[in-house]
């Protein structure tokens, strides 16, 4: 069977390209899924397209030249191997497969039906939410820490460094859960679509500015909870100031751009004021668990497409730009070079 796929060839380089797979000897969890659409994650891919992410140039690493890029994928199930329960033949599903007019997939990976009441180009975007609820699994909001009287330890204040879709959708998800959430980016047009996707309080400006406006939101609390949504070390040295006492510091983005700092001065603040710094890489998670106390990858997209169903989670505002698979040299330099205006980049296979 012909398909075609994306395929990022070097530093800056990237091909639609056609391949051969085999669409009759599927393995006994193996599924063929005829993809809808895909959704573009600006952060991994951008990183492995422009190779910020030095892996690219390790041969054998998993995001090494040339490389199928795409982590999101909605589609129709055309045929099953003998041992797959997960989905039939006809079904929509959400998978974590890649850029591709049809893929061969393991049902070990993440599959999961799209609610008939979710549009599929919705469904596959809302992959960018699965990176960003992580910093809620992971950040502790009944954490005990010591709260002035009158504050409610699961109504905390949390700040949420870097708009784009991710740091978008992280707010989300806190506000969601009650929190009383403070979005900052310099760039307005980011603060603006946050405020449509009912971010209460933004900020933007220097490090300066920033801090001081945080304090006069918070009446001098500061951030219970603050998240690096940016990927960047000077980002996370920004949001420890802006911690509270017994805070939490949550590493939602990849940090992968080298920044000379003192490393002293991180782990004193630190030390001196109990502050907590969380990975939150959605990795770790396991795809699936048998128990309904254990947050798995599953679990965690089912939360996602409950809140999109219900209204919650606003998805559609993100997405500025529906192309074809043919265009994605444009879609990849607009993400990179043009980010206020390439917001979110669903590709329609149909």
């Amino acid at each position: 069977m012909e398909i075609k796929q994306v395929v990022v060839t070097g530093q800056n380089q990237v091909e639609l390209q056609k391949a051969e797979i085999d669409d009759k000897n599927l393995g006994p969890n193996e599924l063929l899924i005829e993809t809808e659409f895909t959704f573009i994650s600006a952060g991994t891919e951008l990183a492995n397209y422009t190779g910020k992410e030095p892996k690219v140039f390790q041969p054998g690493a998993w995001c090494a030249y040339p490389w199928r890029s795409g982590y999101a994928n909605v589609g129709i199930v055309r045929a099953i191997g003998n041992r797959v329960t997960r989905a039939k033949p006809g079904d929509r599903v959400f998978t974590y497969g890649n850029h591709a007019s049809a893929i061969r997939y393991n049902e070990t990976r993440l599959i999961i039906q799209v609610p008939q009441n979710i549009e599929p180009s919705i469904a596959a975007a809302s992959r960018m939410a699965g990176v960003a609820t992580t910093a809620v699994i992971v950040g502790e909001i009944t954490h005990p820490w010591p709260l002035p009287r009158g504050e409610h330890k699961s109504n905390p204040w949390v700040v949420v460094f870097g708009l784009g879709m991710v740091g978008n959708l992280a707010s989300q998800a806190f506000r969601i859960r009650g929190c009383r959430v403070i979005g900052v980016d310099p760039v307005e047009t980011r603060r603006k679509l946050a405020e449509r996707c009912g971010i209460p309080y933004t900020v933007g400006g220097d490090v300066e500015t920033v801090q001081k406006v945080i304090g006069e939101i918070t009446q001098g609390k500061m951030g219970n909870i603050t998240v690096d949504a940016v990927g960047h070390s000077s980002v996370v040295m920004q949001a420890l100031k802006a911690t509270a006492n017994y805070g939490q510091l949550i590493i939602l983005g990849s940090p992968r751009v080298s920044v000379q700092g003192n490393l002293t001065e991180l782990l004193s603040d630190v030390h001196l004021r109990w502050i907590t710094i969380r990975g939150a890489l959605e990795w770790c998670l396991p795809m699936y668990s048998e128990s309904e106390k254990v947050i798995s990858q599953f679990s965690k997209q089912q939360m996602i497409f409950d809140w999109i169903h219900r209204g919650e989670l606003k998805i559609e505002p993100l997405i500025s730009h529906c192309l074809k698979p043919e265009q994605i040299k444009e879609a990849y330099d607009g993400l990179l070079n043009e980010p206020e205006k390439y917001t979110g980049v669903v590709l329609d296979w149909r």
